[in-house]
C-alpha cells in the first residue's frame, strides 16, 4: 500500500462527487455499513477468546439454529444503520418481519437488506464467513418504510456488496459501474483499496457445488455437472466448495468459476431452492453482472425475479457467463423452454 491508497470512504466520496445530484447520503450509508462490518470482524477474530462461540438455543425465521455471532452481527447492523439517518426500513435473514427505523432516529431515503453473517455453520471451525448487503432507494413516501420498499427485483438495486472475514477482512461492493475491493488494515482501522474494476476471468476453472446432494438433483443439473467433471481429467476444471456462499463466490470472482446451489427434491419444504433471493442471490447477482458474469435460477435472470416475500428462496447458478448459460441450456433442453420464459 502507498500513502495515496484511498480508503473506502474516500473512494466512495470521489465517485459520488462526480454525480451532480449527489447529497453525500450514500457515502454516509456505506460508512455505516463499513463500521458495522469492522465491529463484526473484531468479534469474529477473537471469537475463540470470548464467550461468543456456539448456539444461542433459538431458531431464526428460517428454522435454523442461531449462533451467538449471528445475533451479534444482526444487532450491530440494525443499530448502526438505524443511527445513520439514511435508512427507512431494513430486512434481515435473522428477523421475520421488516425492521422499521423508529424515533428518535431519522428515516432516510434508502432501504437495506442483509444477511448479517453468511456461512455461520462454519463459525466454530474458523472457516471464512461473511456479510452480504443490498441497497435500494425507497419507493414509499416520507415516513416509516413499508413492505413495498423491500420487495424489489434485484435490477433496481442502487448498490450491493459483501464482506468476507477470513485470513484478512475484505469489503467488496458495486454500484453497477465496476466491482471494487478493499482490505481492512487493522493498524489503521480503515478499508484500503486493493482492486478497482474487478472482472471474473473469462475461462471457468472452478466449479463449486455440494455433490452430497447429487441424488436429489434434477436430471438436467446432473448432466450439466457431469460435463464439468469430464473436464477435470482434461485439466479444464477443478472442484472447490467451502460451504460458505460469500467465500465460494469471492474465490470464483478472483479466479474464474461458477457456483451452484440448485433446487432439489431432498426437502419438500424447499421446492424452489435453499438460498434467499433478496439478501443472498440478488446482491451477488448484481456483483456478478458488474464483473462480467451472470446469475440465474436455471431459467430466469436472478435480477429479474420479483420477490413475493422477504425470505423468498431460490436456486442459484452464478459466476462465469459462459458456464451459467450452459446450465440454462441444459435446463431448456429438459423442459423445452428458453431462458426468457416465465419472467
Amino acid at each position: 500500500m502507498t500513502p495515496r491508497t484511498p480508503t473506502l470512504t474516500q473512494f466512495i466520496m470521489e465517485k459520488e462527487h462526480a454525480v451532480a445530484a449527489a447529497t453525500g447520503e450514500f457515502t454516509f450509508l456505506m460508512s455505516a455499513i463499513a463500521l458495522s462490518t469492522k465491529l463484526i470482524s473484531r468479534e469474529v477474530n477473537k471469537a475463540g477468546l470470548v464467550e461468543i462461540l456456539g448456539l444461542t438455543g433459538d431458531r431464526n425465521v428460517q428454522g435454523e439454529q442461531v449462533q451467538k455471532l449471528d445475533l451479534f452481527a444482526n444487532d450491530t447492523m440494525v443499530r448502526t444503520l438505524a443511527r445513520s439517518g439514511t435508512v427507512c426500513v431494513m430486512g434481515s435473514e435473522e428477523v421475520a418481519d421488516p425492521i422499521p427505523v423508529n424515533p428518535p432516529y431519522t428515516c432516510g431515503k434508502y432501504v437495506v437488506v442483509f444477511d448479517p453473517l453468511d456461512g455461520s455453520s462454519n463459525i466454530d471451525v474458523g472457516a471464512p464467513i461473511g456479510t452480504i448487503f443490498s441497497i435500494y432507494r425507497r419507493r414509499s413516501p416520507d415516513g416509516p418504510g413499508q413492505a413495498m420498499d423491500l420487495l424489489r427485483p434485484g435490477r433496481e438495486q442502487v448498490a450491493a456488496g459483501y464482506v468476507i472475514y477470513g485470513s484478512s477482512t475484505i469489503f467488496v461492493y458495486s454500484t453497477g459501474e465496476g466491482v471494487h475491493s478493499f482490505t481492512l488494515d487493522p493498524s489503521l482501522g480503515e478499508f484500503l483499496l486493493t482492486d478497482e474494476g474487478l472482472r471474473i476471468p473469462e475461462q471457468t476453472r472452478i466449479y463449486s457445488i455440494n455433490d452430497a446432494n447429487a441424488p436429489w438433483w434434477p436430471a438436467w443439473v446432473s448432466r450439466w455437472v457431469a460435463g464439468m467433471r469430464d473436464g477435470v481429467g482434461k485439466g479444464r476444471y477443478t472442484a472447490r466448495y467451502i460451504g460458505s456462499l460469500v467465500a465460494d463466490f469471492h474465490r470464483n470472482l478472483l479466479r474464474g468459476g461458477v457456483y451452484a446451489y440448485p433446487a432439489d427434491t431432498r426437502d419438500p419444504a424447499l421446492p424452489n431452492g435453499k438460498l434467499r433471493l433478496l439478501y443472498e442471490a440478488a446482491p451477488l447477482a448484481f456483483l456478478a453482472r458488474g464483473a462480467g458474469g451472470h446469475a440465474t435460477d436455471g431459467h430466469r435472470d436472478i435480477l429479474d425475479i420479483v420477490p413475493d416475500s422477504l425470505h423468498q428462496r431460490t436456486a442459484l447458478f452464478i459466476g462465469n457467463r459462459e458456464e451459467v448459460e450452459a446450465a440454462v441450456a441444459c435446463h431448456g433442453e429438459e423442459t423445452g423452454r428458453g431462458p426468457a420464459d416465465d419472467r
